[in-house]
């Protein structure tokens, strides 16, 4: 095998690699928006981004929350895949945790009559600061970990050694 070649093949899919982290960060950070909802951390139910396409009272029945824990895991899928292919170069925390305030403002204010069907800022504190939180780390984790996959200096060190 060529040389090339051999390097050409160790280079990560940034298709295939945006939906597992968009897959895994969903399935973590979906469950600990399940999870803070039903301690009551928040009013926001579950399924949230299914709001415009069901009714309310099908998404507080418990396939309602497996609908919107799936939906989450969809959005993470897509906001992983923008992550991954504008800026997974960006090195650090901060670029993932943007990310995370940008969408949850995306959301919670200008989308908040779609998605929460209700005017912005009528939420509980303790439902913003929660769902903040939750989006912020969500994004540090897709951040991160995009940021650890491509910019990484241990690997290059170990190519330049072996080469």
């Amino acid at each position: 095998m060529s040389k090339s070649h051999k390097q050409k093949s160790e280079h990560t899919n940034p298709f295939l690699f945006s939906i597992e982290l968009g897959f895994f960060a969903g399935f973590i950070w979906g469950g600990v928006r399940w999870l803070i909802y039903t301690l009551r951390f928040t009013k926001v139910i579950p399924g949230f981004l299914a709001e415009p396409f069901f009714k309310h009272e099908f998404l507080m029945t418990p396939a309602g929350h497996l609908l919107g824990y799936l939906c989450f895991i969809a959005f993470s899928v897509v906001a992983s895949l923008l992550y991954v292919l504008i800026l997974r170069k960006l090195k650090g925390p901060w670029p993932g945790m943007i990310f995370g305030m940008l969408c949850w403002s995306a959301i919670f204010l200008a989308g908040s009559w779609q998605f929460l069907q209700q005017k912005m800022f009528r939420l509980p504190w303790n439902s913003v600061v929660s769902e903040f939180c939750i989006f912020l780390l969500w994004g540090l984790f897709i951040g991160y970990t995009a940021a650890m996959e491509y910019t990484d200096e241990r690997k290059r060190e170990q190519q330049t050694k072996l080469a």
